[in-house]
């Protein structure tokens, strides 16, 4: 499933336009993104959460030519499926 999918089928379950669910989906990823980005854990009860991890820097191997390369430390966004969800996809 897409975001255009998704705007249809919100819409159509709330008996809103596409415009307005197409909003509220906007405001919602907005909101996640930036509590991430201040590193806030965004937990949604039964879903899931949402979370900030950093991986350390590391030494690596460029597969192409062999060559060892340094790894530089990033923060990565993770997310774990809550109970409700976990069992829905079983």
């Amino acid at each position: 499933m897409n975001k255009d999918k998704l705007v249809d089928l919100i819409a159509a379950k709330l008996g809103s336009t596409k415009a307005e669910a197409e909003r509220a989906i906007n405001a919602t990823l907005d909101e996640i993104t930036g509590a991430l980005s201040r590193g806030e854990e965004v937990a949604l009860t039964g879903f899931g959460a949402f979370q900030v991890s950093s991986r350390q820097a590391r030494a690596g191997v460029n597969p192409r030519t062999g060559e060892k390369i340094q790894i530089a430390a990033v923060k990565v966004p993770k997310f774990r499926a809550g109970k409700n969800l976990k069992e829905a996809v079983r």
